[in-house]
């Protein structure tokens, strides 16, 4: 199931960016005492009590702003608090209410989605009973916290995952294999999505970005079944004239969380630019097994060392998806179409695939033999044993001496030595170091 997603919406400096940042524990926002200085959406993830959740930061809503980022950052909020299944409505404790203020309620009431107050900047005992005024808002649930000093958090993060919908029922069978096609727009998505289906199920235009939603079509071939999960085009982040398609991306991100394979589709004819990388990164963090797909393939001038130069070009831009086939083919004419789903077959499996310890063991004690790690500071790092603790993405731990010796390229060089001995094509390995403990 897709992480629930936790929307923080609010006028202009009223500390969002810097509640997010609790939330995720990372300094990803900019923050500055400046309104509307965060321009675009950011997402990030946090967990609370054993519960992952997407967090989307928006810029401030300001309705009555005629400046353009303005009216970009509201369109962009709009489409927050669309996608979101919890909205965190902040407000500031010293303003008070703010004609603003009641003009965002408005725009949350309209929305039709559970709305907690939080009410920030309550950075002392006094300045909790400021917060009773926010109850006339009408949401119900008001919490005051301090975003600076990270009080209250915790208290709002309670009344957050208390909204969230119900993850006990999975939408398919474990035996469905779901594929999500993402990448920039008009890369041929939807025309990749009708040759596989041999129907006309997904609007088609030459206009970027046409395809506004995620669509969901089960289908099966050869006795595989499949579920083909579309999504709007990807857009680069930082053109603020741009509207709806530059806000597609919490969709594609949400896509890719119900995926097992994601395809990434490339334009062919165009080549790989720089937005190919953010849309391709977002499958890799979120640990989902991945096959490039370069479309529109027919139109291309080519000899017999063209496919194998574009590989190179990928794995050249792509330094941190070496492990995902490349798949070249025509949407249009069909060319090459049926050498896809052997690969996504093939991805899904190794996605899923887990290693036996004492074979695991066995292949990383060769691995060391043959490559002691080097020493530092006169220490050597001593890997006790390895064990797969999980599978999608395969996820490996390494109990050591002092995970500080383990050096990232030699934790690179067993990973290579474990991709040699089991494959795991399409996958990424998730590789974590501990202290082998005294007691062990």
């Amino acid at each position: 199931m897709a992480r629930p997603i936790v929307a923080i919406v609010g006028r202009p400096n009223v500390g969002k960016s810097t509640v997010f940042n609790r939330i995720i524990g990372d300094k990803l926002a900019i923050v500055e005492d400046k309104p509307g200085v965060t321009r675009d959406r950011l997402y990030g993830r946090g967990e609370w009590l054993d519960t992952e959740f997407s967090v989307i930061d928006t810029g401030g809503i300001e309705i009555d702003g005629e400046d353009q980022i303005l009216k970009s950052v509201r369109v962009q909020a709009e489409l927050a608090i669309e996608e979101a299944d919890v909205i965190v409505f902040m407000v500031d404790a010293k303003a008070g209410i703010t004609p603003a203020d009641s003009e965002v309620a408005e725009m949350l009431f309209r929305a039709k989605k559970p709305v907690i107050v939080a009410v920030n900047k309550v950075d002392n005992l006094k300045r909790m009973d400021d917060i009773y005024e926010f109850y006339s808002l009408g949401f119900g649930e008001v919490v005051g916290i301090s975003g600076s000093h990270g009080t209250g958090i915790g208290d709002l993060l309670d009344e957050v995952i208390k909204h969230f919908p119900d993850k006990s029922e999975e939408e398919y069978g474990e035996d469905v294999i779901k594929v999500a096609l993402i990448g920039r727009p008009n890369v041929g998505k939807s025309s990749l999505v009708n040759a596989i289906l041999g129907e006309e199920r997904v609007i088609v235009s030459n206009v970027a970005g046409t395809t506004r939603d995620a669509i969901d079509t089960p289908f099966e071939k050869d006795g595989q079944k499949y579920v083909i999960i579309d999504t709007a085009g990807m857009r680069k982040r930082g053109k603020v004239y741009e509207t709806t398609e530059k806000y597609s991306v919490m969709r594609a991100m949400k896509a890719i969380e119900r995926a097992d394979v994601v395809l990434v589709v490339i334009d062919g004819e165009e080549g790989i630019i720089e937005q190919d990388k953010h849309v391709a990164g977002y499958a890799h963090e979120a640990g989902k097994a991945a096959i490039f797909v370069v479309n529109k393939w027919d139109i291309v001038e080519k000899d017999d060392k063209t496919m194998h130069q574009f590989t190179q070009k990928i794995r050249d831009h792509f330094l941190f998806m070496t492990y995902a086939p490349v798949v070249f083919l025509s949407a249009k004419t069909k060319q090459r179409l049926h050498k896809l789903f052997p690969v996504v077959i093939n991805v899904a499996e190794q996605h899923a695939a887990r290693v036996a310890t004492h074979v695991l063991n066995d292949v990383v004690s060769d691995a060391v033999a043959i490559n002691p790690p080097p020493t530092d500071k006169g220490k050597r790092l001593r890997i006790n044993y390895a064990t797969q603790v999980a599978v999608k993405p395969p996820t490996i731990i390494f109990f050591v001496n002092d995970p500080e010796l383990m050096h990232f390229s030699y934790q690179r060089y067993l990973e290579n030595k474990i991709r040699g001995a089991f494959g795991f094509e399409g996958t990424p390995l998730r590789m974590f170091t501990r202290r082998k403990s005294d007691e062990e």
